[in-house]
């Protein structure tokens, strides 16, 4: 499995440099801020999709944007290519490595700059946690939307790079709808601010064109997001239905009556379960599928809202109503969730995909996946953000067996196609890294990517940028 995506051939000409390269590094560098041997590497050789893996050629660590712009400026004059690389949590090979690149992590740069609460904003460099956020404004009554399951470990430069999203963002938005501004350190070492504490920004939304680069535009070391303040209140509620079918059609039938809850999260039987068994959250283990419905607002606005999604549940067979009683409560209700993908790690090795369909194919897109998994002799268990779409199956398989982790690989791949065939797309906040590089023709004519690979190269002609990434190795424009 681990041949199975290719990565660019090493460019012999850096790797025969590689001491030369090093020794200026430490030049640039302090020694704690420049990782170079063999042992000290292998911590940064993969991220979350860790079947695959490669040592860096060294790993640079800088504390500021002038260390990173002086990094880039030197790697930009030799054609050493760059990878970037936050916390490691991606799940779609985003941050792994390669022998010839050299890995600029933003660890070190974790600081929250500034907190303008007037106007509803923070600063803080792109190393600062996701939740670090949150936790900084929570006294004066405020928070940062978006909210990956991750957030405890992953950080908004990588926040940006793949547009991450989270259970909240049905309401509030993915990354790109709370980013205000970024510094960004070019591909030369030239440093760029874009946008700013203002809702709108002159000129091209060259922001939004960031939002979303994963790392192949240019490092972003600085970020201006929007802040938001808290609601009255808020109440998780569990839904339990006898099938996933009947879960999803509720979904689109509460999306398409106009009713937007903060969240609707989505679980199976199989996630159900192993959540259940780690959290103890008081999931139903009689049913099928679960949904979390999360209302907010004030009292009577909750018991509106929650009154008519249990109209429309009803119509689809609901077999368990029970909302929360306590902040403890959902307190547990959310640790469950959260806890998916680790607390499905206990028990086998998985897979978690990502891919976006419209509500109205949800249904159709469960039932089929379950029958791409069985074909496979494999199991899955779902457990995604329902109200926007965004699905997350996560394929169990044994990775000490090569057939079976291949079988797994394949599956995925079948999912993420019905997924566009469905009308959605192969990614909704993971990115397409090395995991859906070669499915980018499943979506995409040549000509359409063509034209992305064009504005990419308008940024960095020479491909030195997270280099194997995001478009299909074989025709890309020459460097």
């Amino acid at each position: 499995m681990s041949d199975a995506i290719p990565f660019l051939a090493p460019r012999a000409d850096v790797l025969a440099r590689r001491s030369q390269i090093v020794a200026d590094l430490t030049d640039l560098l302090p020694p704690e801020c420049l990782v170079h041997e063999a042992r000290e590497l292998v911590p940064f050789e993969t991220d979350a999709f860790v079947s695959y893996r490669r040592l860096p050629l060294a790993v640079a660590l800088p504390r500021t944007t002038a260390e990173v712009s002086a990094v880039m400026r030197y790697c930009h004059r030799y054609g050493v290519p760059v990878v970037p690389r936050g916390a490691g949590t991606s799940l779609s090979g985003g941050a792994i490595p390669q022998e010839d690149a050299v890995v600029l992590g933003l660890s070190k740069m974790n600081r929250i700059l500034e907190i303008d609460l007037p106007n509803r904003v923070a600063v803080v460099q792109a190393g600062v946690t996701n939740l670090n956020i949150s936790e900084s404004v929570s006294a004066d009554g405020f928070f940062y939307a978006p909210d990956p399951s991750s957030q405890l470990a992953c950080t908004i430069g990588g926040n940006i790079g793949m547009n991450s999203g989270g259970a909240h963002c049905l309401k509030y938005g993915v990354t790109t709808n709370n980013l205000l501004g970024v510094r960004m350190v070019l591909v030369d070492g030239t440093v760029i601010e874009l946008g700013g504490k203002a809702l709108d920004a002159g000129g091209y939304d060259l922001l939004g064109l960031v939002c979303g680069h994963e790392g192949q535009l240019g490092i972003v070391t600085e970020a201006t997001v929007r802040l938001i303040a808290k609601p009255e209140g808020a109440r998780p509620v569990l839904f339990g239905f006898e099938s996933s079918e009947e879960a999803g059609a509720c979904v689109a039938d509460v999306i398409a009556a106009g009713i937007i809850p903060v969240a609707i999260e989505f679980m199976d039987k199989p996630a159900i379960e192993i959540c259940e068994a780690f959290a103890h959250a008081g999931y139903p283990l009689d049913v099928g599928a679960l949904l979390i419905v999360e209302v907010e607002g004030s009292e009577a606005e909750m018991e509106a809202m929650l009154k008519d999604v249990v109209d429309i549940a009803r119509n689809h067979g609901v077999k368990t109503v029970r909302e929360c009683q306590s902040a403890t409560e959902a307190a547990l209700i959310w640790k469950g969730r959260k806890s998916a993908f680790g607390a499905t790690g206990r028990i086998a090795d998985y897979i978690c995909m990502d891919g976006t369909v419209p509500l109205s194919q949800l249904s159709h897109v469960l039932k089929k996946t379950a029958e791409i998994v069985d074909r496979y002799g494999l199991r899955v268990a779902n457990v995604f953000h329902a109200g926007d779409g965004n699905m997350h199956p996560l394929i169990l398989f044994n990775a000490n067996d090569p057939d079976d982790a291949a079988r797994a690989e394949a599956a995925g791949n079948d999912i993420l196609k019905l997924c566009v065939d469905s009308g959605g797309c192969l990614t909704g906040e993971h990115g397409v890294g090395i995991e859906k590089r070669d499915l980018m023709r499943h979506q995409y004519s040549q000509a359409d990517l063509a034209q992305q690979m064009a504005v990419r190269a308008a940024f960095d002609p020479g491909w030195l940028l997270n280099p194997s990434k995001v478009f299909p190795l074989e025709g890309r424009p020459a460097a």
